[in-house]
């Protein structure tokens, strides 16, 4: 399955929408994507499962990467 991570840089930044980035994750579980981006020091807003016409829709953007961790 592929999840997609909504995250801050820093977990000390203040959350603030125009600096959220995203990052696309190969795993099985929500668990296991944390435990992938665990020593990454992310402040991670959301973790969501992306499948059907949104991976589809994902997967036009050019900037569309799964990262293998």
């Amino acid at each position: 399955m592929i999840f997609k991570v909504y995250y801050q840089e820093s977990k000390t930044e203040v959350p603030v929408r125009e600096k959220t980035r995203t990052i696309f994750i190969n795993a099985e579980s929500v668990r296991e994507v944390y435990t992938k981006i665990a020593d990454k020091g992310f402040n991670i807003e959301l973790i969501q499962e992306v499948k059907g016409a949104y991976l589809e829709y994902e997967q036009q953007n050019e900037d569309f990467k799964v990262l293998e961790i």
